[in-house]
């Protein structure tokens, strides 16, 4: 009975570990569709008509110590009339004893090959690069004496990386392809055995479009991400669908996010060994209201082994500033 419940939380661990990692930089969770592609995308900073400013909060398993959590706060604007966009992102992610907190500057350049601006057809490239400081903290880790493996301190490392990517839009289609942590870097991330890994890249690829009938007042756009962790060899997708409608004091919107590791964990179930596959569901309602944007996103952990099914919520709040007029003749919600 104490084997099964030991492998049980095991496997908990390791769904909670994918995809709140406080070791890899910035977690990915559904935040970037609370129109906040930059977060994830460099190449989006500066592409749309506005200057952003978004700031997320991220809580986990209300009630329980130590539960991850997540702040991020993200500007990004184009330079004057130039064809040249910045940004910077700012966050602090703590899960359990471990904890980072990094700040990212970017730069994007955007070449529009369509003769005029009405027509959208656009190829834009975005590097980021940052300062990631790790923490490990041991402190109340000796309760039961010295021990020549845990030093009984805060460990601290602070890294550098860079992010490159790219986005191509196309009228109403768009895609994203991103690679995060260029460089290696080993941080405070040790295993059982004491290894470190020095290999965080991970590979994003984002692809949507947006339909919608002449007049309508609504708009529907379907979406899809892969993400990649090339030490780990971990791989999910997330399957997405939003719709909008526009509203006379702005545009109301929500959706539902699917996500599936394509990675199992094997578990004791009964007098056999099950697996599954990590599987978030995750609905979204937002508004934007005049220059402000709010948003709330809830993620359901759809799988018979957990640590807490639920619990997992988090808030949007953006400001967008020195907008001009909407270039392009298209239904491109992150664009116009």
């Amino acid at each position: 009975m104490r084997l099964q419940k030991l492998l049980i939380l095991a496997v908990s661990v390791f769904f909670c570990s994918q995809f709140a990692n406080a070791q890899e930089g910035l977690p990915i969770y559904s935040d970037y569709l609370t129109d906040n592609y930059y977060l994830i995308h460099p190449s989006m900073a500066g592409v749309a008509n506005c200057s952003k400013i978004r700031i997320t909060g991220r809580q986990q398993w209300f009630g329980d110590d130590n539960a991850p959590k997540l702040l991020t706060a993200s500007v990004n604007g184009r330079i004057g009339d130039t064809q040249s966009g910045i940004g910077g992102i700012v966050y602090s992610d703590k899960n359990g004893f471990h904890s980072q907190t990094g700040a990212y500057f970017t730069y994007a350049h955007h070449i529009l090959f369509s003769r005029s601006e009405v027509d959208l057809n656009m190829l834009s490239f975005g590097l980021s690069a940052g300062a990631v400081q790790y923490k490990l903290d041991e402190t109340s880790f000796l309760f039961d004496g010295p021990d020549p493996i845990i030093g009984g301190i805060e460990q601290s490392a602070t890294n550098f990386n860079v992010d490159f990517g790219f986005s191509y839009h196309l009228y109403e289609f768009y895609a994203h392809a991103t690679v995060k942590n260029l460089l290696k870097n080993e941080g405070v991330n040790f295993n059982e055995q004491g290894i470190s890994y020095d290999n965080l890249r991970t590979y994003l690829f984002s692809v949507g479009n947006t339909f919608s009938k002449y007049n309508s007042e609504w708009s529907f756009e379907p979406s899809a991400m892969f993400m990649y962790r090339d030490a780990t060899e971990e791989a999910s997708i997330d399957v997405n669908l939003k719709a909008y409608k526009q509203m006379e004091f702005g545009k109301l919107w929500g959706g539902l996010s699917y996500r599936r590791s394509l990675d199992g964990a094997e578990f004791v179930d009964g007098s056999g060994v099950n697996s599954q596959k990590l599987q978030y569901i995750t609905p979204l309602l937002g508004v934007d209201l005049n220059n402000f944007v709010f948003a709330y996103t809830y993620s359901y952990q759809a799988n018979s082994v957990v640590f807490n099914n639920g619990g997992f919520h988090q808030i949007t709040l953006g400001y967008n500033f020195g907008c001009k007029r909407e270039r392009y003749s298209c239904n491109c919600p992150a664009i116009n």
